[in-house]
């Protein structure tokens, strides 16, 4: 028997890697394309790489000759231009294209909880969770009107050792560690729910050639859900240390830092909790297993392993200093 051709698109990055690790695990034959210049994740033995430039269709036709594909995932499409590159590209040569959304395309602030495939996408706040709306768009077009085999997949916050969930990342976790304030959003209780990128291999790799999953759409995110306090005093935890926080409300950090705001306004400012009815009915084993209190030491010890990785961004540090300044109770 023939294993399941597919192509990762990408593959080395916080997301794909553990998909890209698991596909080869499960006997896939995986080829992966991309511009080989990841070394943080390295490509398990047992993939077929491709060199080309995503953005450079002539090189991709290049590199792939007249390969076809049971499926393909595209990693890096963020705007209907990649997508459209996608569909000329892909049409007649996959059984399979899937198209890495994200959970942040859904309403926001949500209507209610917890969140379904069929929930609305509409976000007024983020020009990036927009423009995954818009792909969307385009492959359920794509899908209806000419049959392009297009699943949708959207994660929600999915990290890996590298990925401090924390905005500002290390800065906030050395804030700790020198016994200084920390800024959390608004008041620290809103839910958000945390994926391993482990967790998320293991649902998105069985997808990969479904026949129940064309012309679909699914979310791919644990069952672990915390609040935002919870989420610093367990990475202060983990750093051997304390979390003093200050809370600040989120339309302040927008006001003072818009990059920032916007992924507050338009995603973490909200409890997110997700039901998984629906992967669980096409992948039945599908379990969340690591936890966050597991994801965080992965994350200090990661970062402690060399120095170079424990970088303060000095002006985000003096923007904290300010709030804090500002906010601090008592």
């Amino acid at each position: 028997m023939t294993a399941t051709r597919v192509l990762f698109i990408g593959g080395s990055g916080i997301i794909s890697s553990a998909s890209t690790r698991l596909a080869v695990e499960r006997g896939l034959d995986l080829h992966v394309l991309n511009r080989g210049e990841s070394s943080t994740r390295p490509l398990p033995e047992g993939v077929t790489r491709h060199r080309a430039d995503i953005r450079d269709p002539a090189s991709v036709r290049e590199a792939l000759g007249d390969l076809e594909f049971d499926a393909v995932v595209d990693w890096v499409a963020f705007t209907p231009e990649h997508v459209q590159t996608d569909i000329d590209l892909f049409t007649g040569r996959t059984g399979q294209y899937v198209f890495i959304s994200s959970a942040s395309a859904y309403q926001t602030p949500p209507a209610r909880i917890p969140v379904v495939e069929s929930t609305p996408l509409r976000n007024p706040f983020w020009q990036y969770s927009r423009n995954k709306i818009a792909c969307e768009d385009l492959l359920v077009r794509a899908y209806r009107d000419d049959a392009f085999p297009a699943t949708v997949v959207r994660p929600s916050h999915t990290y890996d050792r590298t990925l401090i969930p924390l905005d500002g990342g290390w800065t906030q976790l050395e804030r700790m560690r020198q016994g200084k304030e920390v800024v959390v959003h608004g008041d620290g209780t809103s839910l958000w729910t945390l994926t391993h990128h482990a967790d998320f291999a293991r649902g998105l790799v069985p997808l990969l050639a479904h026949p129940r999953t064309v012309g679909e759409a699914f979310h791919i995110t644990s069952d672990d859900v915390l609040t935002w306090d919870q989420i610093t005093h367990t990475l202060a935890a983990a750093a051997g240390t304390t979390a003093r926080i200050v809370h600040v409300p989120s339309d302040v950090i927008a006001a003072e830092d818009p990059e920032w705001g916007a992924g507050l306004l338009g995603d973490k400012a909200h409890s997110m909790v997700f039901d998984t009815t629906k992967l669980r009915a096409v992948v039945p084993d599908f379990r969340p297993t690591i936890t966050f209190e597991q994801g965080a030491r992965e994350i200090v010890a990661w970062y402690d392993e060399d120095p170079a990785r424990r970088t303060v961004d000095a002006r985000l540090d003096a923007l904290l200093d300010r709030l804090v300044e500002r906010f601090r109770v008592g």
